[in-house]
């Protein structure tokens, strides 16, 4: 069976789900105020339990299904998100930045922090939910809890009250900034699809050199092989947990997927390295491609 067909089966084997709201997610992704990337990774998977919780789709704000550059994806979401968790702690810039994005379009957001994390002058008034940097179980279910809260009221607040503002409101009235929609014409929007594609084209030719120039006709059917088993792989997987799999950050799903490659002791899957950056970026696209 091709790969073409194989994925065309995968999704066919799977539910169909109504859409969802979107709830975007803020926060710091890499090593900070003593932070290792692995404490993030668990703050994220508890931020999106809470927000699963009570049936939001969850998804930091620079994830997109569309190609594209990421700084205009980040924005949009930020402009199209029903509702945004930022987390503050550490006070990482990148995530100052996309909070003071999110507030100037005045919609509904809510600031979460650790502990240890001291209060920003320009953000103190608005009411943030702490939780604790070492994670600890009983106050983090409390946590949890709160946030899940605050999200329902927060979101039902907005839709409802057509005075509802989450921070321009402490300082008097202003012009609320929106992204407007330019209709272009053909040939312009052919232009700058190129020109981001051209970016993106650059970006990995830059990052993954090393690995293409490793790329030869020699092993080129070792690699659609090792395609063709990992879709296999992904079959499987996506039938194992069917529909809920659907509302997993793509993280946990490429590490349930890269659990079951371990179990299974497939031939043409012995060069897939757990760690190895391109194995999970090749999971992570290919799943892109069928369950988006």
């Amino acid at each position: 069976m091709s790969n073409e067909n194989l994925s065309k089966n995968i999704k066919e084997d799977l539910p169909k789900i109504t859409k969802i709201e979107k709830c975007g997610i803020i926060m710091p992704i890499s090593a900070i105020d003593g932070c290792t990337e692995s404490h993030w990774e668990d703050v994220k998977m508890i931020l999106c339990q809470s927000i699963q919780e009570i049936g939001f789709e969850p998804s930091l704000v620079s994830s997109s299904d569309d190609v594209g550059i990421i700084q205009k994806n980040i924005i949009q979401n930020l402009y199209d998100n029903s509702i945004v968790v930022c987390d503050v702690s550490g006070k990482n810039p990148n995530v100052m930045f996309e909070l003071g994005i999110r507030l100037a379009f005045d919609k509904a957001t809510i600031i979460v922090k650790d502990d240890k994390t001291t209060y920003s002058f320009d953000t103190s008034p608005i009411e943030h939910i702490t939780y604790p940097r070492d994670l600890r179980f009983p106050k983090i279910l409390e946590f949890k809890k709160e946030l899940a809260d605050k999200i329902k009221g927060t979101v039902s607040k907005s839709k409802t009250d057509p005075n509802y503002s989450t921070f321009l409101k402490h300082f008097g009235k202003f012009m609320v900034a929106k992204l407007e929609t330019t209709e272009v014409s053909k040939e312009e929007y052919i232009i700058n699809e190129i020109k981001d594609l051209r970016f993106i084209f650059q970006k990995y030719m830059n990052r993954d050199m090393n690995y293409r120039i490793g790329r030869t006709e020699e092993n080129d059917s070792k690699h659609t092989a090792c395609e063709t088993a990992l879709l296999n792989i992904l079959h499987t997987t996506l039938k194992k947990y069917g529909p809920k799999i659907r509302h997993m950050p793509i993280a946990n799903v490429v590490n349930l997927i890269s659990e079951e490659i371990q179990m299974q002791n497939i031939e043409e899957l012995k060069c897939y390295d757990q760690d190895n950056e391109l194995c999970s970026k090749k999971i992570r696209d290919l799943l892109l491609s069928i369950i988006k």
